[in-house]
């Protein structure tokens, strides 16, 4: 029996084979044929194959406010690189000898056609669907001299991203989403995409005013307030309310290297 239709779409590696998945209603995750997986017994990759990723900092008044930043008077963008991408349950890679990383859990937009010159008004039609995103960050280097921030943001496992590619039809207002991120099942961050500076639509207008976006190209909308200290051995855990939840394991790479 095939998988009824879902909006919900993913990717994994089973038994050494790329399969897609969907997710059902109830939460199970099945294969095309209607099979069912257990999340924890295969390796979920990133749910599509990102072209261009762009980010935006300071997206929320109060993660600026809690920086001691100023609100940016146009959207701040930097890139992230696809060496940073990790599936959902991958293992993030805690850099030796930093002091501080963090996590930002985000909204995550991905293009369904391409746009250049878009106006707001019909921005959304231009999205092919939703997903979450872990944009983290070692604070130590966001410093003048690593402006835009690539190095801070761009180690490897520096972009989980998952588990499911959301139809946008099935997410009908973008602007309305709650965004909470647990450590350890610690509430530690909460906010919503109302707060944004910039909407999904007003940035996917700003960023086309200067460059084509194309398909399964990827906007991150930024991230509230509530960051906090990742060690090793804590489990992250994002949410976007009507998108999913992505969780992670910080790893410290001196255990992987030595």
């Amino acid at each position: 029996m095939s998988a009824a239709p879902s909006p919900r779409r993913g990717r994994v590696i089973e038994g050494g084979r790329l399969q897609q998945v969907w997710q059902l209603p109830d939460g199970a995750v099945v294969t095309a044929s209607g099979r069912r997986l257990d999340e924890r017994a295969v390796t979920w990759l990133p749910p599509f194959e990102p072209g261009s990723i762009i980010a935006v900092a300071l997206n929320y008044r109060d993660h600026a406010a809690e920086l001691d930043l100023a609100e940016p008077q146009q959207p701040a963008l930097f890139p992230k690189f696809r060496n940073a991408l990790v599936g959902h349950r991958g293992r993030i890679v805690r850099p030796a000898g930093i002091e501080y990383m963090h996590y930002e859990t985000e909204l995550a937009v991905v293009i369904g056609r391409d746009a250049r010159r878009v106006d707001a008004a019909s921005a959304l039609g231009y999205v092919k669907g939703y997903s979450v995103a872990n944009d983290l960050v070692v604070r130590d280097f966001v410093i003048d001299h690593f402006r835009p921030p690539i190095k801070p943001k761009n180690f490897d496992t520096f972009l989980p991203l998952g588990p499911f590619l959301v139809d946008a039809a099935a997410v009908p207002d973008p602007q309305a989403l709650a965004i909470r991120t647990y450590v350890n099942g610690e509430l530690r961050q909460e906010g919503n995409t109302r707060d944004m500076l910039y909407s999904v639509a007003r940035l996917i207008e700003y960023v086309t005013g200067f460059m084509t976006l194309r398909e399964d190209d990827v906007l991150l909308t930024g991230t509230p307030k509530g960051i906090s200290h990742l060690k090793a051995g804590d489990e992250v855990r994002c949410v976007v309310e009507g998108v999913g939840e992505l969780v992670n394991q910080v790893v410290a790479e001196e255990a992987l290297t030595g």
